[in-house]
């Protein structure tokens, strides 16, 4: 199938799982797309269980498997969804929050991934250098779930803008730890050869400033040059076709400059949500902007969550691979614990915290496509396959389970009033 059939079959399946979901499951849109995509695929695994000779499932996995998942979201979809979801927080909510927001996506994804890595390791036998890059990608969480989710959650003003600048910002910083450590554990010096760790550490670090500060300057400097130009203009169409090739071609850039394209992508997000709109835009085009971008969030979202219910076609089903990725879970959640409850603690001698920062932080923080995204890309290994099921079990898990239990969370423990 050429790029034209696949893309409007995913619209028409997303579509159509979206009102099956509407007419009877009455969950969150993205999340009972996901759901009924999940029931489908089952549903064709069990029809060519029982009757093989169809080969129902091959056909499946074969169209499956022909849509690069890890390139349509990480070079493609991730820049438009973070641009979105940057452009909705704003900057005077952030600055206020920037401390727990800097310590939860640097101090905390550095936590999680060390106590994954740690602990997948232990539990499989894998390798601790490629465990690492286990607990890199499924460290970060999801923007895309996580802002899904805060729109029905109703949560106190600082508490979601902790959550939604958390998720941006880790998102971009646990892709540049998932860079650097695969870059370590794949190499030849990874796999028996003598190299110098302490220069394998210092190219480690080299990479991590390159990306993730190269990739902040950039998204500042393309979003103050669109800025300026969208000052000269008063066209809203056109203005939103500004800020459709910024999201594009900025990202494009970035990623051709080697710089961390997703860092990039809140950046300019965040630059022309808060200035843009104030200073460069008429009340009209805020308008244009905000439906624009709105309905972009919603359509790639209901896309995005249909692929992941459909990437059970990639997934090797072995019992054993099964019960590490339940195990998963539980270090997942552990470590999204730390990685919360530390920043906090450090924190709190000098400043308050609203009622149920840490259980609604540690429950919403959901994994979703960039988890699964990361790990198809890896290279080929022995193992692979596992990586890939314990992601997949592990990401099904917080987007269904933690995805439609966050909310009454949330209205439990977070009642007190705004602190911070």
């Amino acid at each position: 199938m050429n790029f034209l059939q696949i893309t409007s079959l995913l619209i028409v399946l997303a579509g159509a799982f979206g009102a099956i979901n509407y007419l009877f499951l009455r969950l969150p849109s993205a999340i009972g797309i996901l759901v009924v995509a999940l029931f489908a695929s089952f549903g064709v695994l069990a029809i060519d269980l029982a009757w093989p000779q169809l080969a129902i499932a091959d056909t499946a996995r074969s169209l499956i498997l022909g849509i690069d998942f890890s390139d349509a979201l990480l070079e493609g979809m991730l820049g438009l969804l973070l641009f979105a979801g940057a452009l909705h927080v704003k900057l005077a909510d952030l600055r206020a929050q920037w401390m727990p927001v800097a310590l939860m996506a640097t101090l905390g994804v550095g936590l999680s991934t060390a106590i994954v890595g740690f602990g997948f390791s232990w539990i499989t036998g894998m390798p601790l250098m490629i465990a690492l890059v286990f607990g890199a990608l499924i460290s970060p969480t999801d923007p895309v779930a996580v802002l899904g989710v805060l729109r029905q959650a109703n949560l106190q003003k600082s508490l979601e803008t902790k959550i939604a600048g958390e998720s941006l910002f880790n998102d971009g910083v646990g892709y540049v730890v998932f860079l650097v450590l695969s870059g370590i554990a794949f190499s030849a010096g990874a796999t028996g050869s003598s190299g110098s760790g302490a220069s394998e550490l210092d190219d480690a670090a080299i990479l991590f400033v390159q990306e993730a500060l190269g990739g902040a300057v950039l998204g500042i400097v393309l979003g103050w040059l669109t800025f300026r130009v969208m000052r000269l203009i008063d066209d809203p169409s056109l203005e939103v076709l500004l800020t459709l090739g910024l999201a594009f071609g900025g990202y494009e850039l970035a990623v051709a400059l080697h710089v961390s394209a997703p860092i990039m992508a809140v950046c300019a997000g965040l630059l022309i949500g808060e200035i843009g709109t104030k200073h460069g835009m008429s009340a009209q085009t805020r308008e244009y902007v905000d439906a624009f971008w709105k309905l972009i969030d919603e359509i790639l979202n209901a896309v995005l969550f249909l692929l992941i219910g459909l990437e059970v076609f990639a997934v090797a089903f072995d019992m054993a691979f099964l019960a590490s990725g339940v195990m998963a879970i539980a270090l997942a959640l552990v470590a999204r614990l730390a990685a919360v409850a530390v920043p906090v603690m450090i924190l709190e001698p000098f400043r308050s915290f609203s009622r149920g920062v840490i259980p609604i932080m540690t429950w919403g923080g959901l994994k979703g496509g960039i988890s699964v995204a990361l790990a198809l890309s890896l290279p080929p290994n022995e193992w692979k396959p596992l990586i890939l099921t314990a992601t997949y079990v592990v990401v099904i898990f917080s987007i269904v389970v933690q995805g439609l239990t966050v909310a009454p969370l949330a209205r439990r423990v977070g009642r007190e009033p705004d602190l911070v």
